[in-house]
């Protein structure tokens, strides 16, 4: 869809989602049987074949003005926007389904301009109030599809309907998730996926609808119009299934799909219920606008994986004396700067495992668990690294070699000790001395997508492509194209890195592909580690290091 029409459709989602209302409670149920031989989606061969069989209801959920420049002959306008972003009551909805028509000795075809949110969005309305998903279909690809093939179009406004005669006996709660559901989902990435159906743009905060940018935690990028090819059709479900395994979302998780107002949702929706058959898929029809207006102030994010951070507050808060008496807090400190420079003060419960170890050992995992084992660090739980400051080559590294052990989190302290001891909080000299325990308090678990050498070859779904991290440009690699990213024009001048929004912006002008396999170079392994550590910040799910 052009940028014109995508942003007018964007902006009347955003008003028509302040019409929203309370929701029902969702349940939980399984996929309904097979819709038909052809599937929910047709062609415009089939539909003229249908057509001639007289029982088909054509609706065109474009908005009116649209629908007035140009539709499909014989096609009634139900402009989903008129009513999409309410949550109307059976009662409501009924003699609204019945004046387009609606009966039960029809089939409705759906379509819009092809390539947007509309003909999913009644599709789901028209299912989740009743009607039988058997008859029920989208046209793939919409107008403009049909146009492309030859397809005739009209402004002739058709005669209004005979009034239909269906019936809302019950709604279909299970394809429903409220607020109390979603936010736990939100707190267990591992068994839900939330599906963000918004453009990159909102995702990172560069673009709002309401009063705060970005989205909620946990919420995976997964833009509506990604999901439709050149030609407003959408992808084959292979496709489809390509990008989600990329993205970490998995059949066998909830998947929760969400927007702004709840209508782009459905694309998403729609193609992982009802192209994949996906078996537990629900949509938040209230979406951003109900988590944005709680009370309660739910957060929301701009980067994709914010705790990779740890600010000076949450360290020195969940450090205290009695939380690490009582084993409540269970992560360890690994301050990486040089001895004499620890010896003159660092965080109490700090242990020094200097920065050159972790580069020492970055191919010999079973010395530097022989360090980590010494510092008492427990390999399922989390690592805070403390260093000079900001995101320096130095704390990159061992971050990265870190996440080679397996270690189950590793987070920064972008804080200096200067900046720690100026913020009042307490600075120790005391060293404690190493464990007799050695290696065999870590087991180390390896992991071989993380670091790899030169022979590796590509094994990602996507095609491969190289990031230049330092400041030398290198030349197209043999199984890769190369782009310059130098880790520094990601970070502001204290080597924090810069706002998601502005990281987004920076990447997407170097050509940054949202699906490939990512892999980091540089003369130096620190500089690709500290560009590691930023795409995994954004959320880029496969990304690795190529050995210097």
């Amino acid at each position: 869809m052009t940028n014109f029409f995508r942003d007018w459709t964007r902006s009347l989602s955003a008003v028509c989602a302040l019409l929203l209302m309370a929701t029902m409670p969702a349940v939980v149920s399984a996929v309904t049987a097979a819709v038909a031989p052809t599937g929910p989606l047709v062609t415009k061969t089939w539909l003229e074949a249908e057509r001639n069989k007289g029982d088909i209801l054509l609706i065109d959920a474009s908005p009116a003005q649209l629908y007035a420049a140009g539709h499909i002959s014989g096609a009634i306008n139900v402009d989903v926007f008129s009513f999409g972003g309410r949550n109307l009551s059976p009662a409501e909805m009924e003699p609204l389904l019945q004046s387009w028509g609606t009966s039960t000795d029809k089939r409705i075809v759906v379509y819009d301009q092809g390539g947007a949110i509309m003909a999913t969005s009644l599709f789901y309305d028209l299912h989740y109030y009743g009607f039988p998903l058997a008859n029920l279909f989208v046209l793939d690809g919409g107008l403009a599809k049909w146009q492309a093939q030859g397809g005739a179009v009209t402004k002739e406004v058709p005669p209004a309907p005979p009034r239909g005669n269906f019936r809302v006996a019950k709604v279909r709660d299970e394809m429903r998730v409220r607020l109390p559901e979603f936010m736990t989902a939100s707190g267990d990435p591992k068994n839900n996926a939330l599906v963000d159906a918004l453009d990159v743009s909102y995702h990172v905060g560069a673009t709002k609808f309401f009063d705060r940018a970005g989205h909620i935690p946990n919420a995976i990028s997964l833009p509506s119009e990604e999901l439709f090819n050149a030609d407003k059709t959408f992808k084959s479900p292979t496709d489809i299934k390509r990008m989600l395994d990329y993205l970490g979302i998995k059949p066998e998780q909830q998947i929760l799909s969400h927007c702004g107002g709840g209508m782009a949702a459905s694309v998403p929706f729609f193609a992982m219920k009802f192209m994949l058959g996906y078996p537990n898929v629900k949509l938040y029809k209230e979406s951003q606008l109900e988590w944005l207006k709680d009370e309660r102030g739910l957060p929301f994010w701009t980067y994709a994986r914010p705790n990779l951070v740890r600010d000076k507050q949450w360290v020195d808060g969940w450090n205290a004396q009695m939380l690490r008496a009582f084993g409540v807090s269970k992560f360890s400190i690994i301050d990486i700067r040089s001895a004499e420079s620890f010896q003159r003060g660092h965080i109490p419960f700090a242990r020094n495992i200097p920065a050159e170890n972790f580069k020492a050992h970055l191919d010999k995992p079973e010395k530097l668990a022989a360090l980590l084992g010494a510092a008492g660090v427990d390999i399922t739980q989390e690592v805070v690294v403390v260093s000079d400051g900001g995101l320096n080559a130095e704390a990159a590294l061992a971050f990265l070699t870190l996440e080679k052990m397996g270690q189950k989190k590793v987070s920064l302290l972008f804080s200096s000790m200067d900046d720690w001891g100026l913020g009042g909080l307490p600075l120790t000299k005391a060293v404690k001395p190493a464990s007799a325990t050695g290696s065999a308090a870590y087991k180390a678990a390896v992991r071989s997508d993380v670091l790899i050498d030169y022979a590796a070859t590509a094994k990602g779904a996507f095609p491969r492509i190289y990031i230049a991290s330092g400041n030398t440009p290198l030349r197209d690699a043999a199984d890769g194209k190369v782009i310059h990213v130098p880790h520094t024009s990601l970070l502001n001048a204290d080597r924090t890195p810069k706002p998601a929004k502005e990281i987004w912006v920076l990447l997407e002008k170097a050509g940054i592909p949202r699906y490939a396999e990512i892999v980091f170079v540089g003369d130096d392994t620190g500089e690709a580690a500290a560009n590691y550590f930023i795409f995994k910040l954004m959320g880029y799910p496969d990304v690795k290091v190529r050995a210097s």
